[in-house]
């Protein structure tokens, strides 16, 4: 029963949902800040993948362009490496690759082929690839380059259809 001069009892209202309201605005505020901190992070490390890419194929490249002048190679073990300098890449000048070319012997009797016709010279190819965001890449290669023998201790190569000259 109420009387009419007594105050109605108000209900006590704590402020208990604002606190709630704001410990939970204050979750999803460090849930979306730890989202895209975490995006930010995989968009650099796919970046830097691509770059490294970058650098194993500019590294393949010289490979390939040495094994292209291999012929240019001395075919004496005491003789310095045949070097190509750093060279940028057609399609993308911020990849480079520079390669070392050595002889490192020969070897007669190879199998299956006519008794001492024909001899391999071996040659080791070194290539450094860079990219990017200081991405590097070394690959190294072992050549064998099959020639007739000539009369006399005299080895040769030359080129048939489109390989080494």
């Amino acid at each position: 029963m109420h009387f009419p001069n007594t105050p109605m009892p108000q209900a006590k209202q704590g402020g208990a949902a604002l606190i709630i309201g704001l410990i939970l605005l204050l979750v999803l505020t460090i849930l979306a800040f730890s989202g895209m901190n975490s995006a930010t992070t995989e968009l650099a490390m796919s970046g830097n993948e691509q770059f490294r890419n970058n650098a194993t194929d500019a590294a393949s490249a010289g490979i390939e362009t040495a094994i292209a002048k291999l012929a240019g190679v001395p075919t004496s073990t005491s003789a310095p490496p045949t070097v190509i300098a750093a060279t940028a890449m057609p399609d993308s000048p911020a990849n480079h690759y520079s390669t070392r070319s050595r002889f490192v012997g020969e070897e007669g009797n190879l199998p299956q082929s006519s008794a001492e016709k024909f001899i391999g010279f071996h040659f080791e190819i070194e290539s450094d690839g860079s990219s990017a965001r200081n991405s590097k890449d070394k690959q190294k290669q072992g050549v064998m380059v099959v020639a007739s023998a000539g009369g006399a201790g005299e080895t040769s190569y030359r080129q048939i259809g489109t390989g080494l000259e």
